[in-house]
C-alpha cells in the first residue's frame, strides 16, 4: 500500500497559491471550511486526497445557456 501524502499548513498555502496565507488557512480550519485537517500529535496535517476532494468541490461550474 503507497504512503499517504501529508502536507503541513505552510505547503497546503504553497499548493494553493493565489495570496492565500498560512493564517488564513488557519482561520478556515476554525470555521471549517477548507480540507479536513488531521491531527498528528501535536502538529495539524493535510491528506492529499482530502486536499483534492476539496479543491475539486471548488471548481467552478459553467453557468447553463
Amino acid at each position: 500500500m503507497p504512503a499517504v501524502r501529508h502536507l503541513t499548513t505552510e505547503e497546503l498555502a504553497e499548493r494553493l497559491g493565489g495570496g492565500i496565507s498560512v493564517r488564513t488557512i488557519e482561520r478556515w480550519r476554525t470555521t471549517g471550511y477548507g480540507p479536513r485537517p488531521i491531527r498528528v500529535g501535536r502538529q495539524v496535517r493535510y491528506r492529499l486526497k482530502d486536499i483534492e476532494d476539496w479543491e475539486e468541490s471548488q471548481l467552478v461550474r459553467p453557468a447553463s445557456p
